[in-house]
């Protein structure tokens, strides 16, 4: 559980507040004032930052970083594999939101290292994203912006919740991260929770990895009535074609392939509601089918 603590101390005569906010590891993260220069090392981290009020301090993102149309301006200090810790260094950063997966998670520990201050970001659920917003609006001194954005965030996502939950007929779904080699997403991830909202069952939310490698047979034998996946709509037909070749599942007999816009499903950000509420409609789709 994220506690926020704020340490008093006596300095000069003069009373001063450290800000204190516990990461998603665990780790206190103790600044003497707000953190007046960002580096966000993730696409949906930099999103969460304008988010939360604090785009303005931003003086560097990571490549990808499309959303806002501002954070296109910024400096790119790397990408999802590599950082360029010279630049970093540069930038002067008083505060770094890097994300806890694969090869970021190595670089955050390196800029700890380094003597940053580091938050590490790792959203699993749709209020979690609440939580990420709230939190950078803390370090950033923007609360009042990040509590607006947070607070219109969870009366949306509530009304969502009131809106799809107990549905009669429970949805099996294959969510298709890759198709070759074929990939997908158990239920610890956050896109199981989307399909949960939408009274789905995520086939592989067993599976013992995030992001675990499946093979067709699983596929067949686990039989989804809906096949989603992150894509443009042009990508859709193809994928389509794709899944033809195995009329033996449910989804491809009924033509129950969808895709759902990259931004809305794969950022964990307050766009989120946007991929639950086409995600649930292609569910609709599902239980209309006589």
């Amino acid at each position: 559980m994220k506690t926020i603590i704020a340490v008093l101390l006596l300095v000069s005569g003069a009373v001063l507040a450290d800000i204190s906010v516990q990461d998603y590891q665990g780790t206190s993260i103790v600044l003497a004032k707000p953190a007046q220069r960002i580096i966000g090392l993730s696409p949906h981290i930099v999103e969460n930052i304008y988010s939360a009020g604090a785009g303005q301090k931003l003086v560097g993102v990571t490549a990808y970083s499309n959303f806002p149309e501002a954070a296109l301006k910024l400096p790119i200090v790397g990408d999802y594999s590599r950082i360029n810790y010279e630049l970093i260094s540069a930038l002067k950063p008083d505060l770094i939101v890097a994300w806890n997966s694969g090869r970021q998670l190595e670089s955050a520990v390196k800029l700890r290292e380094l003597g940053f201050k580091v938050y590490i970001d790792d959203p699993h659920s749709l209020e979690d994203v609440a939580r990420s917003v709230r939190d950078i609006g803390m370090l950033a001194d923007s609360e009042e912006a990040s509590n607006t954005t947070v607070d219109d965030y969870l009366k949306r996502l509530s009304g969502l919740r009131k809106q799809y939950s107990n549905q009669e007929k429970e949805i099996s779904v294959l969510y298709q991260v890759w198709m070759d080699p074929l990939q997908t997403l158990n239920g610890s991830h956050i896109v199981s929770d989307v399909i949960r909202l939408c009274g789905g069952r995520n086939i592989f939310s067993d599976a013992p990895s995030v992001a675990p490698k499946i093979n067709i047979e699983s596929v067949i034998s686990r039989n989804p009535q809906v096949i989603i996946s992150s894509g443009k709509s042009e990508g859709q037909q193809r994928n389509r074609k794709h899944w033809q070749a195995w009329p033996v599942i449910k989804a491809v007999q009924d033509n129950h392939i969808y895709t759902i816009p990259p931004d809305y499903i794969s950022r964990h950000t307050i766009r989120l509601l946007n991929g639950v509420e086409v995600m649930c409609d292609h569910f609709n789709k599902v239980r209309s089918r006589k």
